[in-house]
């Protein structure tokens, strides 16, 4: 296990000592959750940055191109 030391103002130290936070499972845990939001928010600004571009190929093309491979998926199974 690693040892942190971290300077904070005393007034935050004071409530998060009497809110039982300065434990280590208790920091543990605040560290995995706040790790988890800013996987949650990348993920989210990702999926908008996706959002935004546009598609390489049009509606038709995909319906085309979905045809295509099931009609070569039933032709070789009928071989």
């Amino acid at each position: 296990m690693t040892e942190v030391t971290v300077t904070l103002p005393d007034d935050l130290v004071q409530q998060a000592r009497q809110a039982g936070l300065l434990r280590p499972e208790a920091l543990a845990a605040l560290l995995r959750d706040a790790m988890r939001e800013r996987r949650i928010e990348r993920l989210f600004a990702t999926m908008d940055k996706l959002s935004e571009l546009e598609p390489s190929l049009s509606e038709e093309e995909i319906a085309a191109e979905i045809d295509a491979a099931r009609a070569e998926r039933r032709a070789r199974k009928s071989q």
